[in-house]
């Protein structure tokens, strides 16, 4: 069973549109991926900045502190409840006196561990993981908490090392960078916001869209820097350009390959039409010969039509045009398929054109069955030209019998040979018909015939233009054709 082709075309379209669906879906997964990874490294940048400072200051209290000061942190799990406890001793000599300052702050969480027991075994486990990440931050905090007392965090050394952190990052956007202080008054009527300094690029002012990440770095959330940058979504976008790019790629590849799909699939059906036309042409048009021919010869055999000379002349003359006719028939399918044969060889010698044409003419007049008057001019009357005579004799034949053809009442055709820049030129013009503009393109394509309005009212097989333009080009040249509805058409072949 053959599929229609609409059918097999709206698979394609539809094949095509999940293609485009499926990848459309996962390019916004993907996208979603990369944004949620870039404030990832947003956020751990901003920690890993700050553990960085602590790094630094440490060194610089071991080279520059003429103070003893001893910081501890304890963090783990009491009755499964999160505690970090921060203790700093500072030891100062004044003359004879020693001074020992205390300094110690803890901080209990719950919230997560009680959640975390609701949960199935599996699921505490993962939750003990997740708290245990949540303790060597609040590690960092009371490490933090303690150097604070010894020394004030540098801001300037946090904001070099932010920078160089979403650098590293490949998160390369202008950034501003406060250090903010948040507390409230002894009763909380009143909760304040202080600004102990600003950094980040220089000359970047935040838009109404930009997005801030705020990192508390003490146990309280009461000393906190807070980043201020645009919404990551042209950075990710950047980010991804490759595989954007790669993506569009294909999907115009995709897109080509299956819009040509079917494109072919529409022209092979049109084919298929054409062929069919054909088919049932040529079957007719072999029927008739043969069914004429057997008549005359049957009436030869069996009524006694020999006995009359002037019968048995005219049936005999019947029988051999219409042996013709299908000769002729027969003669041009077999050209057509001799020319496709890869062992098929021109055999071109050097004629007269005018020796040539001019049975041609007088074969056409004969057999038309409408007035035809065809004339013919040959400059110089001797020109002669180089290609293979047979196909050269039906090249010029098939473009006489399209020009009758196509002709109203009567044909009026005019030949014309002539060399033209070294090159031998032939056209043959005719009044008829005409062919309208939007069919021109496809007057040579295989089985392709001009509509007349009555599809059968002119009798062909679409073969003969293609064969001229097949012949022409097999001889090295070209065939071109200009055409008016209603004033006539020529076509011109130059060798």
């Amino acid at each position: 069973m053959k599929l229609p082709s609409k059918y097999i075309a709206l698979v394609v379209v539809l094949s095509l549109a999940a293609i485009f669906a499926y990848q459309a879906y996962w390019l916004v997964n993907l996208y979603r991926t990369q944004r949620q990874a870039v404030e990832r490294n947003i956020n751990e940048a901003l920690r890993m900045s700050d553990y960085n400072e602590i790094i630094l200051r440490i060194d610089q209290l071991d080279r520059d502190s003429t103070e003893h000061g001893e910081v501890s942190v304890n963090a783990g799990f009491n009755n499964d409840t999160p505690y970090v406890e921060s203790r700093t001793i500072v030891t100062e000599q004044k003359g004879d006196s020693t001074l020992i300052n205390l300094t110690q702050q803890s901080v209990k969480d719950t919230a997560h561990i009680e959640s975390s027991l609701h949960t199935s075994d599996m699921g505490f486990l993962f939750g003990r993981e997740n708290t245990m990440q949540e303790l060597a931050a609040y590690f960092q905090r009371g490490l933090h908490g303690g150097l604070d007392v010894l020394n004030d965090p540098d801001f300037q050394a946090y904001d070099s090392l932010l920078a160089e952190e979403l650098r590293q990052a490949d998160i390369t956007a202008d950034y501003r960078l406060e250090h903010l202080h948040r507390g409230a008054t002894c009763d909380s009527s009143y909760v304040f916001t202080d600004t102990l300094a600003v950094g980040g690029t220089q000359g970047y002012v935040p838009s109404p869209r930009a997005v801030t990440y705020d990192y508390a770095y003490d146990l309280h959330n009461h000393w906190l820097y807070r980043l201020t940058m645009e919404p990551v979504d042209g950075l990710v976008l950047r980010q991804m350009a490759g595989i954007l790019a790669t993506s569009a790629f294909i999907l115009v590849v995709l897109g080509f390959s299956f819009w040509y799909l079917i494109r072919i699939l529409l022209r092979q059906r049109t084919l298929e039409e054409m062929k069919d036309d054909f088919t049932n042409n040529i079957t007719h048009e072999l029927k008739t010969p043969i069914a004429v021919a057997y008549a005359a010869n049957d009436a030869l055999l069996n009524f006694g039509a020999d006995a009359d000379a002037a019968k048995r002349n005219r049936y005999l003359h019947v029988c051999q045009e219409q042996l013709k006719i299908l000769g002729g028939l027969v003669e041009q399918i077999l050209s057509m398929s001799m020319e496709r044969r890869k062992t098929f060889r021109l055999h071109p010698t050097t004629f007269a054109v005018g020796e040539a044409i001019a049975p041609l003419v007088e074969q056409h007049k004969l057999k038309a069955d409408k007035p035809v008057h065809i004339a013919w001019h040959i400059t110089p009357p001797d020109l002669t030209v180089t290609a293979d005579r047979t196909h050269f004799c039906n090249i010029v034949s098939n473009l006489l019998d399209n020009a009758i053809k196509y002709s109203a009442e009567s044909a009026d055709v005019k030949i014309e040979g002539r060399k033209e820049d070294g090159a031998f030129v032939l056209s043959v013009r005719d009044k008829g018909i005409g062919i309208p503009k939007d069919t021109l393109p496809r007057v040579f394509d295989k089985f392709y015939r001009v509509h007349t309005g009555n599809l059968h009212d002119v009798k062909g097989y679409g073969l003969g233009l293609y064969y001229v333009k097949t012949m022409v080009e097999r001889h090295g040249g070209t065939v071109e054709v200009q055409s008016e509805p209603g004033r006539g058409s020529e076509f011109v072949i130059r060798i």
